[in-house]
């Protein structure tokens, strides 16, 4: 993996905000400060074209965040009102988060995958009981007083219930209405299940949102109400965006770099990797649950470090893993609860 964005990287390693820069002709890099957040930042993308901008990924929603998609419009050329359309990668908050204020100050027209949109928190949550997120924590093996303090509380979370829906659906393989640019959406599931990466061929780059980042291994989670393998729906992604190994990643945290089918490699054998330290917990413990394999795994801070929704993303990132196993015959669960996970003995 190549560094290209030498500034965004001198920005990270000393914690300040990058600059806003022009990485391809008509297409800006604008940061966009997230609060009290180790990733420091969204990295906001504006395609500037003939009938206005077209803005991918702009940022949470902050007074902060505000000035800072105003400031890097304005160092484009461009204001506020001239944005005409907002996409996004994934509905994140800090991705996510400013696209209903966009809309609001200029019109601008809100797009995403369609499955994306059936899983923002407001269509979600809208008829879950607050108890059955306690009730799922418990039934993974979560202790009854640790699960009270990791239950989502929706009276909490009224900013991200709200956010905005879409105006328009986006599918795999669609372009975007540029007419400078041409920009085609492909549909990376994983990181979360409409997740979209955004392909721009004449200018070699490709917005990878939070699928690929130069350092970081994006959290892929298994979340109550939620079931499948995204684990595995995240490493046939991965497969898939290798083909765009000649293209500049720009992602939407850290800085921009080239090597796109070395990084996917690298993160997929980063996944083999968990997964056969998972095995070797399962087979000291026995019958664990996924709560018990997640305490025994290695976590860069340790897990005793964990706290709160690091916690939770912790055992979602364990559940991926576990359901990713089981897809491929070597683990299963048990019926009761807590759910317990074993080894598929080999053989008759």
């Amino acid at each position: 993996m190549i560094v290209t964005g030498t500034a965004q990287h001198e920005a990270w390693q000393r914690r300040v905000l990058p600059p806003v820069e022009r990485v391809r002709p008509g297409v800006w890099s604008i940061p966009v400060p997230i609060p009290h957040n180790p990733l420091r930042y969204t990295l906001s993308y504006a395609f500037i074209d003939d009938s206005g901008v077209l803005l991918v990924d702009p940022g949470w929603d902050t007074p902060e965040g505000r000035e800072a998609v105003a400031a890097g419009l304005s160092a484009a050329g461009a204001g506020i009102g001239d944005v005409t359309g907002v996409v996004v990668t994934h509905m994140h908050p800090d991705h996510h988060g400013l696209s209903g204020w966009l809309r609001e100050a200029g019109g601008a027209w809100i797009g995403m995958h369609p499955v994306e949109a059936a899983s923002l928190p407001g269509r979600v949550w809208r008829d879950r009981r607050p108890a059955s997120d306690r009730a799922w924590l418990v039934r993974h093996g979560v202790p009854g007083d640790e699960a009270d303090r990791l239950a989502l509380d929706p009276e909490r979370m009224r900013d991200i219930l709200g956010m905005a829906e879409p105006d328009r659906a986006i599918e795999d393989g669609d372009l975007l209405p540029l007419a400078r640019h041409e920009v085609r959406a492909v549909w990376t599931p994983g990181h979360t299940p409409g997740h979209i990466c955004l392909h721009d061929a004449g200018a070699g780059i490709l917005l990878t949102g939070d699928h690929l980042l130069p350092r970081i291994s994006p959290n892929i989670g298994v979340h109550a109400g939620g079931d499948g393998d995204p684990l595995g729906d995240y490493v046939a992604s991965l497969e898939q965006i290798a083909k765009f190994g000649a293209d500049e990643a720009l992602p939407a945290h850290e800085y921009r770099f080239r090597g796109i089918d070395d990084r996917a490699a690298e993160l997929v054998r980063h996944h083999d990797e968990r997964g056969a330290e998972i095995l070797g917990v399962i087979d000291r413990l026995g019958d664990p649950s996924a709560w018990d394999v997640a305490a025994g795994l290695t976590w860069s801070r340790g897990w005793d470090a964990l706290r709160g929704m690091m916690r939770r993303m912790a055992l979602a990132e364990t559940l991926a893993h576990l359901h990713h196993l089981a897809a491929a015959g070597a683990v299963r669960a048990g019926r009761d609860a807590p759910v317990r996970w074993r080894r598929v003995p080999y053989g008759p």
